[in-house]
């Protein structure tokens, strides 16, 4: 049996809304709304849906930049949000996180040295600063960048070559575990084939084990072993790649995946287009989140919240209809 190394169990983000002058809470954001779902070790698990659907947050409470309104994570056994300083700051360097973008998410005043060197004196790995050094730029080379980078500041790189910094940074550390915050969103789509491959190539060396969040289906559908799709804070569909693409079973999936361009302009695909606007997680609809813009929509959808189940070869769904039929 595989080696799981990353469990979520109902896992929940709740973000207060105030008001008023003395700021009092009046409602909730539930921006992650029961998740649940497990990384097996060498994997890529990929999480697609639309914006403001709750990925980022996801992967942001996984590795506790943001503190759980409910749920547990499990990274190696270990649950995350139980841990205390210490023992947080013993297991960061084992899961690291490549952000989103790749202009804000490095210090213009420090050097590619000192950014991807700072979390190896700050963990204590290596104090030697001539060590240092070389572990940077074997780190940055590995990464695509030249050795003689390394005493260049964040302004002096483009785009495709900061998210390659970002991406050192994360890689200095040797994690086994890494969050990949659509690490190719801001890229142009010939740098975003690169970055792609690298990420895919250093897998392959070093055994890493990603969580790769997108809102590019194709995109997705190259880099991950297995693909869930979030909608409105909740997992709706999870299953391995060829399922995914080939048999979708969600509703909403099946109208995501005949949005998506493709590559033949003139191949015929049956489009599916939704109604109405996406809900607002500070008030979403009850029974099944999606029932306001669901084609298939029945009364219990409007009631009762549909249970995410396997359906067959692992492929999870939360949907009623599947139950109608089954």
């Amino acid at each position: 049996m595989s080696e799981i190394i990353l469990s979520v169990r109902d896992l929940k983000k709740y973000f207060p809304i105030k008001a008023g002058v003395l700021q009092k809470t009046v409602g909730h954001v539930k921006a992650v709304d029961g998740v649940s779902f497990d990384i097996v070790k060498g994997e890529t698990l990929g999480i697609v849906g639309e914006s403001g659907c709750g990925k980022s947050t996801t992967g942001r409470a996984i590795i506790r930049l943001f503190e759980k309104t409910g749920g547990d994570v499990y990274f190696n056994g270990k649950e995350v949000h139980s841990l205390n300083h210490k023992e947080l700051r013993a297991i960061r360097p084992k899961m690291q996180m490549i952000f989103q973008d790749p202009y804000s998410s490095l210090n213009p005043r420090m050097t590619v040295g000192q950014i991807v060197g700072e979390a190896l004196l700050d963990h204590g790995i290596i104090t030697d600063k001539v060590e240092l050094r070389k572990k940077v730029m074997k780190t940055i080379e590995e990464c695509g960048l030249a050795s003689y980078h390394i005493d260049r500041y964040p302004h002096e790189f483009s785009g495709g070559q900061r998210q390659r910094i970002g991406i050192a940074r994360a890689l200095a550390l040797d994690p086994d575990f890494i969050i990949a915050d659509e690490p190719v969103s801001a890229l142009d789509v010939s740098i975003q084939a690169q970055i792609i491959n690298l990420l895919m190539d250093l897998q392959k060396e070093r055994g890493f084990t990603y969580l790769f969040i997108s809102h590019d289906l194709s995109v997705v559908e190259h880099i991950s072993t297995r693909v869930g799709v979030m909608y409105l804070g909740s997992m709706v569909e999870l299953a391995n790649k060829k399922d995914m693409y080939k048999n979708p079973l969600h509703p909403y999936t099946q109208a995501l995946l005949s949005a998506a361009p493709v590559p033949d302009p003139t191949a015929e695909r049956k489009r599916i287009i939704l109604t109405g606007d996406i809900p607002s997680p500070a008030n979403p609809p009850s029974g099944c989140k999606f029932h306001t813009r669901c084609p298939y929509a029945m009364p219990i959808c409007k009631t009762d919240i549909p249970e995410f189940k396997d359906r067959g070869n692992k492929h999870f769904v939360a949907c009623h209809l599947l139950d109608k039929n089954n």
